[in-house]
Parts: C-alpha cells; sequence; structure tokens
C-alpha cells in the first residue's frame, strides 16, 4: 500500500496545531464539573468588563475571605447530604456560636477558652440533632428547622438585643494572611481537604456514600449507620462552629442577624450547585468548593453592580432552584 492511499484511507490531513487543538477540546470533555467551571469563567469575563474594581488584588482578597466562612459550613454539609442528611440549623449554630464567643471574651475570658467552649457547644448541638434525627425517625429538616429556630431564640438572648465586640487578638487571626493567602482562606482550604481526602479514600467516606445510596444495604454490610450519623452530624455542627469563629474574627463583633438562615441557604445552594444529591447516595467536595466560589462572585458582582440586596437574596433563591431541580432530573437519567 502507497503512503497516497494511506492518506486518502485515513481522511484529510491534521496539522499539529490542529490535533493539539483537538487534544485540548477533547480533554475538557474530562475535566471535572465544566459546567460549573465554564459558568465562572463567563461571569468573571462579565464583570471584568463591566466594573473597573473586580480584578483588583484588595477586591479578590475580600470575595476569598468571605466564602471561607461557607466554604467551612458547606465542607461539612456535604459529607453528611452524601450520607442522606441534612441539617438546616447550622446558619443558626453559627449565629449562637458568634454570641457566646464574643460574650465570653467580654466577660474576660481567654480567646482560647471561648473558641474551645465554642467548638464543643456546636458539635454537641450537631450531636443532638443527630440522635433526635437518628432515633425518632423524625425527617431531618423538621429536627432541624426547629433547632435553628431555637438556636435563634437563644443567639438573640445571649446577645439582649445588642452588639459585643471582641478583642484585637481574634481580629488579627481573621484579618491576617501567610504567604499572601488569607489566613480565613488557609482555614477552608485545610477543612475542604481533609473533608475531600476522608470522602474519597477513606472507609468513613465510602461508608457514608453507601449510607446515602441505600441504608438498609448499608445496614446489612455491617456498616453501623447509626453511630456514623452521629459521627456526621456531630461533624457538621463543629465545622459550623468553626465558621462562626472565622466569622467573627473577620468582623469583630456579634451582632443579632450574624449567620442564620441567609448564610445556612448560601452552604446548602453552593453544596447542591456542586453536584451533591439532596437524596444522598453522590456528593464532591471539589464541586461544593466551586459552589462556594461561583455563589461568592456572583454575590460580590451585585455589590460592585450595586444591585439591592434584596436582588442578591432572590438570585441565591432561584440558583438553589434550577440546582435542585436539575439535580433530581440527573437523578432520573442515573
Amino acid at each position: 500500500m502507497t503512503v497516497k492511499s494511506t492518506a486518502a484511507h485515513r481522511g484529510p490531513a491534521v496539522s499539529d496545531e490542529d490535533s493539539a487543538a483537538l487534544r485540548f477540546l477533547r480533554g475538557l470533555r474530562h475535566v471535572p464539573h465544566q459546567g460549573l467551571l465554564a459558568v465562572l469563567v463567563l461571569i468573571v469575563l462579565f464583570a471584568s468588563v463591566r466594573t473597573d474594581t473586580f480584578l483588583t488584588s484588595a477586591n479578590l482578597l475580600n470575595v476569598l475571605q468571605q466564602v471561607s466562612v461557607t466554604a467551612v459550613i458547606a465542607g461539612g454539609l456535604t459529607l453528611l447530604m452524601t450520607a442522606g442528611g441534612m441539617d438546616f440549623s447550622l446558619g443558626s449554630t453559627v449565629s449562637v456560636v458568634t454570641a457566646v464567643a464574643a460574650q465570653l471574651i467580654d466577660d474576660g475570658h481567654g480567646t482560647g477558652t471561648a473558641v474551645i467552649v465554642c467548638l464543643l457547644l456546636s458539635a454537641v448541638i450537631g450531636l443532638v440533632n443527630g440522635l433526635v434525627v437518628t432515633y425518632t425517625k423524625v425527617a431531618p429538616f423538621v429536627v432541624t428547622l426547629a433547632t435553628a429556630t431555637l438556636l435563634d431564640g437563644v443567639a438573640l438572648l445571649v446577645l439582649n438585643g445588642m452588639s459585643i465586640s471582641i478583642g484585637e487578638h481574634l481580629m488579627e487571626l481573621g484579618s491576617g494572611s501567610l504567604l499572601g493567602l488569607p489566613n480565613l482562606m488557609i482555614v477552608a482550604l485545610l477543612v475542604l481537604a481533609v473533608t475531600g481526602v476522608a470522602m474519597r479514600y477513606t472507609t468513613f467516606g465510602r461508608d457514608a456514600f453507601a449510607i446515602g445510596g441505600n441504608e438498609d444495604v448499608a445496614r446489612l454490610s455491617g456498616i453501623n449507620v447509626n453511630r456514623h450519623k452521629l459521627v456526621l452530624y456531630s461533624l457538621g455542627g463543629a465545622l459550623a462552629g468553626l465558621a462562626g469563629i472565622m466569622l467573627l474574627a473577620r468582623l469583630g463583633a456579634s451582632s443579632p442577624g450574624t449567620g442564620g438562615l441567609s448564610l445556612q441557604l448560601t452552604a446548602v445552594a453552593a453544596v447542591v450547585i456542586g453536584g451533591t444529591s439532596l437524596e444522598g447516595g453522590r456528593g464532591s467536595v471539589i464541586g461544593t468548593a466551586l459552589g462556594v466560589v461561583l455563589l461568592g462572585v456572583v454575590a460580590n458582582v451585585l455589590n460592585l453592580l450595586q444591585i439591592p440586596s434584596y436582588w442578591q437574596l432572590i438570585s441565591v433563591g432561584a440558583v438553589l432552584l434550577v440546582a435542585a431541580v436539575a439535580n433530581q432530573l440527573q437523578r432520573r437519567r442515573h
């Protein structure tokens, strides 16, 4: 067979540059969460054209600090939702933690004592949610919505309707940086990295997928489902407590309305947008991280364009609704 006949058999000749472009395009198909990445890139391009301040280092660092708090909550929520659980009280846990920590510091207790007490308190709140959900079989959203209302009341009781400022020590931690990265962002990255490794490479993470996929089958295969759920709810509560400490360090004070439903909805939206199933059995920390960044960038762009705050809430709600519908449609296809 001649060289000419071989080329004709293979079709039109392809240059080196063309084949490199084709390999690049084919490679994109294997990039996880390419849809989220594409939307994020489009929003960044839009913001870069419409505003002069979006791509400044000060604005980008501000975005990263703001999304760090949500990322820590969403990391624990991803694990919990993968196992089929849900906790709508995490935002209210943040409210209580910021109020209690600020009150402890204001009363003269050390910052370290306040942090330890609040982390234990938030873990206990998560454990109580887990105990009620696991042993009463009441739907998680009912239990945790009731807990959220209770916690919001406790936070108002502790603050007595006033704002409480904290000392400079914790604020320095919140506003500081290491190697050019904000401290809060480093904490969030560590939490997401540990959560991602736990989900992908440990028995603990695989058991969470198994429980979320089919709880009865997971129990028959030897997994202690109840104990696993208690650990996940406690871990989610503890991470919400850590997020509360981070938020207090960033704001420098606790006020009525700190944390609460808005923060909770943003965390749930980020997890769902990132591809974690509301019914359990499927989840991704990388997707959650992208969802957190996407929502943070959207909020930032709306602020820069001076869009009223109620439109920001409307946009988060709309995005959550679309993500939930897309989640359900994807589940049906599988």
